[in-house]
C-alpha cells in the first residue's frame, strides 16, 4: 500500500490494525498503529525510515511496485529502533551500497541492531542534503525519546519529518489529523507523550524553543506513527509544550488495588469526601489490578494529585500497585502532590510503604496516610469519607 501525500512525497509505509502490545508487553496499543516511512522524489529520489522488522519483507516487496530500488539515492534513518528502521537489513541487500544518513549516535546504534557497516554517512543539527529544488535540513533530536533521535526539516513544502515526536498509536485508513476522531487523536497522542516521552519533557521544551527559533515555516509534521498532522499541523506542537510544563489538569485520580474489596471500599468512601470539598474537580477511580497500565499512567499525569491505596500482602504492598509506582518514578513526574490508603489485616505495612515509593517518585506528600482494619465497617467509612474531604481542602 502507498498514499500520495503531494506530488514529491509518497507514504509507503504499514498500518498494522492488528497490534495491540508494543515494546515487547510494555506499551498498550488499543487502537493499532501504523509505521510511516515516506518516499520523496525531487531530483534525487530520498527514502526516510523504513518500518517494523516482522513487515519487512513485505515492505521490500511493495517499494519495488513503487519505484525500481535502484533509483533511490539515499536513505535517512532518523531513528534506529527497529520499528523505524526494522526493514534495513532487507532493503540493503537489494541496494548494499546506498548511502545512510543519521546521527553519529544513529550510526552506533544502526551497527548494534544489526552488526553491519552500511555506507554510513553522520549528520549533526544544520547540516543539509540537498535534493534538487529541496534542500533536507538535519535536526538532532537527542533523548526524543533514544540519544540518536533527529527530525528532518524540508524546504519548499515546508514538512517536518519529526520521527516519534508529535505521534501517537494510532491505525487509521487516511492517515491525516483532520480525517479521524478528534477524541481519540489525542487520548492517543497524550497517552504516548505520558508513557514515553514525559521523562524527557525538559528536552522537549528545549528543542521545539530550538526549532521555532529557525522561524521555519511548518505545513505539515509527518510522524513515523499515527497521524500526519496537516491541519494547523502547529496545534500538536503547542500541545507538547503544555504538556512537557509539569502538566496537570483540575483532576484527581485514587489508584489502587484491593484483595477482598477493603481497599476498594475505602477508595470510594475518600472519593465521596473529595468530591465534597472540591466541587467542579475530576476525580477518578482507577483499580490498577484491572485497568491497563498505560491508561492508568495517562490518568495519573493528568492528575494535580494521585491517592494510591493497596491491602498489604507478606509485610509489602500488591504487584500491581509496585508496578504503577516502579513506572511513575521512572517518568520524574512534577508538581503534583499524593497520599496513601489501604485496608489491612494484622501488620499494615502497605501504606508507609507506598508514601516511601511516592516520595521516591517526587510526589508530594499532601497528608499523612490512612489505613483501616479487615474490611472497613460504617465508622471506617466515615473516617475515609473524612479524610477525603479534609484532604480535598488542603489540595
Amino acid at each position: 500500500m502507498s498514499m500520495k501525500i503531494n506530488d514529491h512525497i509518497t507514504w509507503v509505509g504499514k498500518i498494522d490494525w492488528e497490534l495491540k502490545k508494543f515494546h515487547g508487553e510494555e506499551y498498550s496499543t488499543h487502537r493499532g498503529s501504523s509505521y510511516n516511512s515516506y518516499l520523496v522524489r525531487d531530483k534525487k529520489t530520498v527514502l526516510i525510515d523504513t518500518i517494523w522488522m516482522p513487515y519487512a519483507k513485505e515492505f521490500v516487496q511493495n517499494l519495488k511496485k513503487e519505484i525500481d530500488l535502484s533509483e533511490i539515492d539515499y536513505i535517512i534513518a532518523n531513528h534506529a529502533e527497529v520499528d523505524h528502521s526494522g526493514a534495513l537489513p532487507e532493503l540493503m541487500k537489494e541496494i548494499p551500497d546506498t548511502p545512510i544518513y543519521c546521527t553519529k549516535n544513529g550510526i552506533q546504534s544502526l551497527k548494534g541492531h544489526y552488526h553491519q557497516d552500511w555506507n554510513f554517512v553522520e549528520v549533526k543539527t544544520g547540516d543539509k542534503l540537498n535534493i534538487g529544488d529541496r534542500d533536507l535540513i538535519f535536526v538532532e533530536a537527542r533523548m526524543l525519546h533514544w540519544p540518536d533521535s533527529m527530525f528532518v526539516y524540508m524546504t519548499e513544502d515546508n514538512i517536518l519529518f519529526s520521527n516519534d515526536a508529535f505521534g501517537q498509536h494510532y491505525a487509521s485508513e487516511s492517515l491525516y489529523n483532520d480525517t479521524v476522531d478528534q477524541a481519540e487523536l489525542y487520548q492517543e497522542a497524550i497517552k504516548y507523550y505520558a508513557n514515553i516521552l514525559t521523562p524527557f519533557s525538559p528536552f522537549v521544551t528545549k528543542k521545539i524553543e530550538e526549532v521555532l527559533s529557525f522561524n521555519l515555516p511548518v505545513d505539515m509534521i509527518c510522524t513515523s506513527h499515527g497521524v500526519i498532522w496537516r491541519d494547523n499541523p502547529v496545534q500538536i506542537v503547542e500541545q507538547y509544550l503544555k504538556w512537557a510544563d509539569h502538566y496537570q489538569e483540575n483532576q484527581v485520580t485514587l489508584v489502587y488495588d484491593s484483595m477482598w474489596r477493603g481497599t476498594s471500599r475505602m477508595a470510594e468512601g475518600i472519593a465521596e469526601g473529595l468530591k465534597k470539598s472540591m466541587p467542579g474537580t475530576t476525580i477518578k477511580l482507577v483499580h490498577a489490578g484491572l485497568m491497563d497500565k498505560n491508561d492508568v499512567i495517562t490518568e495519573i499525569f493528568k492528575s494535580k494529585a494521585i491517592l494510591v491505596g493497596s491491602s498489604t500482602i507478606n509485610k509489602g504492598i500488591l504487584s500491581s500497585m509496585a508496578a504503577v509506582l516502579e513506572m511513575v518514578k521512572g517518568l520524574k513526574l512534577k508538581n503534583k502532590k499524593g497520599a496513601a490508603f489501604g485496608s489491612y489485616g494484622w501488620s499494615g505495612e502497605s501504606v508507609p510503604l507506598l508514601e516511601e515509593l511516592l516520595e521516591e517518585s517526587g510526589i508530594e506528600l499532601a497528608s499523612a496516610g490512612i489505613k483501616e482494619l479487615w474490611n472497613p465497617d460504617e465508622d471506617a467509612m466515615a473516617r475515609c469519607v473524612d479524610y477525603g474531604e479534609t484532604l480535598g481542602k488542603t489540595l
